[in-house]
């Protein structure tokens, strides 16, 4: 990064305790409509900023019913206009789908008109028919993740101009216009090792997925340890709920259903899941609990991995009343604990 440019703004716990963020996929749960789940997610936000909360992470998904959002980066900037101290970032914008020019421009963009608030967060993303639609192709899935992801930090770097000349991309240097004020923040969604490698050895921190269980999130951070020569801000997505078991697993489950509706150009792990069994697996995890029980649970997890920066992720409590009662008592009886704690 090119020496002189400001630090990000930084929201959170402070040198010891556990920042908290709320994560959002803008799920169409149980009656919503995609559009009402994405007027939903907007209040969401906003409750999460005046309960107290640091950030809010936004899930984009394509063609399906499971995720209304299909730019994380497009509603992260109509967010950062409805809020003003919150940082707010991207978990997942799908590299394999997206140039990563383009998708470095629009970060810079939001960092310079947010003060430093916007986080980018990339992932992979699947075998999916979003990649025919786009024209990026199942070859930029299986093989080209690497190579988008070091074109889009040569973007962000504040070196001036950008070039490329890889198997995937090949261009003339062009000017990076806004140029970075600051280190635009980047994380890597991580769902196996070899992800874990990749981002550590660019000195990137990961994005943790609400299926890894203790020993899985434990593992994979011991990778990028092993790859990564200087500490970093992982994230670490949890489900929080505070209500009835039965009632948030037929609400889950449901919900997931909606997952069925991925058209895979490719098999993939996840083709063949049994999705009334991977809500129980997710309940199993992430057991609702009294506040109190909840708080205990997260600070735990915390320590257990060393990760300071959690997103908790609330849509399955049920209509958006209830999602906003739940983050209102998160901001009051979890956030006050997990930032008194140390990791």
């Amino acid at each position: 990064m090119t020496a002189g440019l400001a630090a990000p703004v930084q929201a959170g716990a402070g040198a010891t305790g556990v920042a908290v963020d709320l994560f959002l996929v803008c799920g169409q749960v149980g009656e919503l409509s995609a559009a009402a789940a994405l007027r939903a997610a907007t209040g969401y936000a906003q409750a999460a900023e005046a309960a107290g909360f640091d950030g809010v992470w936004l899930a984009e998904h394509h063609f399906i019913s499971y995720g209304a959002c299909p730019s994380a980066v497009a509603l992260a900037a109509f967010l950062l206009g409805r809020t003003s101290r919150i940082r707010v970032g991207t978990a997942a914008a799908i590299l394999s789908n997206r140039h990563p020019v383009a998708l470095a421009e629009e970060a810079i963009l939001l960092d310079v008109v947010s003060g430093g608030r916007f986080g980018l967060g990339v992932g992979r993303g699947g075998p999916w028919v979003d990649l025919e639609v786009f024209g990026t192709g199942l070859d930029r899935y299986e093989r080209g993740f690497t190579e988008s992801l070091d074109l889009l930090l040569r973007a962000l770097s504040g070196d001036g101009a950008v070039g490329a000349a890889g198997p995937t991309f090949a261009f003339r240097p062009v000017p990076v216009v806004p140029a970075p004020v600051r280190p635009v923040p980047v994380w890597v969604a991580a769902t196996s090792p070899a992800t874990a490698r990749t981002a550590a050895q660019r000195g990137l921190p990961l994005l943790l997925g609400v299926h890894e269980d203790l020993a899985g999130r434990q593992s994979m951070l011991a990778e990028h340890a092993r790859h990564c020569g200087t500490p970093v801000e992982h994230v670490s997505a949890h489900l929080a709920l505070t209500g009835d078991p039965a009632r948030a697993r037929h609400t889950l489950t449901a919900w997931l259903r909606r997952t069925g509706e991925y058209v895979r150009l490719a098999p993939s792990a996840t083709a063949a899941r049994d999705l009334d069994a991977y809500a129980d697996r997710l309940l199993d995890l992430h057991p609702p609990a009294p506040a109190a029980g909840l708080a205990e649970r997260l600070a735990l997890a915390a320590e257990a991995t060393g990760v300071r920066r959690l997103m908790l992720m609330v849509e399955a409590a049920g209509d958006p009343a209830e999602v906003a009662d739940v983050i209102g008592e998160l901001g009051g009886e979890v956030l006050p604990v997990l930032r008194a704690r140390r990791t």
